[in-house]
């Protein structure tokens, strides 16, 4: 009797532990209007970039904590059901090694295609010695403008905080707590970046109005907790 006592006190605080860990607003947080993403539980409120549900497969929730699980097979790209245009977006995300990833906003509808906050580890993957200038560093704006040189990333294996801000054309990149990139949608610098990139022939790139919030699947295994948004 005494050794199942034990036992269901060890297995309420586990379940207790395991609650913690679940992403949580604070009061200050409320009252500035920000909103969660991710419950810590489910994928409700995410589908496919391509409109479909989310498969079985390819993402894994544990703890609080969603990740990218390639050993399942592929799931392909998520994204919120809403969609949002002036916004300052939130995430914690921590690498593996050679970790390739990214954050997608202002989308083509049902597609994977827009502007991305590069997730990369740095230090052992090919595509931070690819591109122009430094254009595919993590916190860059990927393939088109570089992080600002004084970005800190946190250790592999340690979390990093992203945040995307987005009022009318001017966005910003923070990465743990500094502006790594800053630039105005649609402008002549934008254009010309554009037209020296990758995506020069998808025209109207990176100036759609409102679209879904993505988090990508690149094969790699990446991990990510604290999803949260609020509208400007």
């Amino acid at each position: 009797m005494k050794t199942k006592l034990i036992l269901l006190i060890i297995l309420f605080c586990n379940v207790g532990v395991i609650e913690a860990q679940l992403p949580q607003l604070n009061s200050k947080e409320l009252k500035e209007g920000w909103t969660l993403l991710f419950n810590g539980k489910t994928l409700d409120g995410w589908k496919k970039s391509n409109g479909e549900p989310v498969p079985d497969k390819g993402w894994k929730i544990e703890n609080g904590v969603l990740s990218v699980d390639p050993s399942s097979g592929r799931g392909g790209d998520i994204v919120t059901k809403e969609k949002f245009s002036n916004f300052e977006f939130s995430v914690e995300f921590k690498l593996t090694e050679g970790t390739n990833s990214g954050i997608k906003y202002f989308l083509f509808d049902n597609t994977s295609l827009g502007c991305e906050f590069q997730i990369l580890d740095d230090a052992n993957h090919p595509d931070a010695k690819m591109g122009k200038n430094g254009n595919r560093l993590q916190g860059g704006l990927y393939d088109l403008i570089s992080p600002s040189k004084n970005k800190k990333d946190m250790p592999r294996g340690q979390w990093n905080n992203g945040r995307i801000i987005s009022k009318g054309n001017h966005v910003e990149h923070w990465l743990n707590g500094k502006k790594v990139v800053e630039y105005e949608r649609g402008g002549e610098l934008f254009k010309q970046l554009v037209a020296e990139s990758k995506y020069k022939k998808e025209t109207g790139f990176g100036t759609i109005d409102q679209s879904p919030i993505l988090l990508q699947d690149h094969g790699d295994i990446v991990y990510f907790r604290n999803i949260k948004i609020r509208k400007l």
